[in-house]
């Protein structure tokens, strides 16, 4: 495989959560070639335990990615 180097240095935060994004939305078009590793389970099965507890709450994705961007300060 070759390797591809980008000048991430160069860009901006915006920049690379944009590229992130690209490059997610490529790799989850078929999610068979992608296998979750074994902790992934545990920590969902956590994550849905403090659901019900009502020691956390859901966001939509959206709205999680603009909460991220503001708080790196991304415009």
């Amino acid at each position: 495989m070759e390797r591809i180097d980008l000048p991430l240095s160069k860009l901006t935060s915006a920049q690379k959560l944009d590229l992130m994004e690209t490059i997610w939305d490529d790799l989850t078009r078929d999610e068979k070639t992608i296998e979750s590793p074994a902790w992934h389970e545990a920590v969902l099965i956590d994550r849905n335990k403090a659901l019900s507890a009502g020691k956390v709450t859901i966001s939509d994705w959206e709205e999680a990615k603009n909460r991220i961007r503001k708080n790196i300060s991304c415009k």
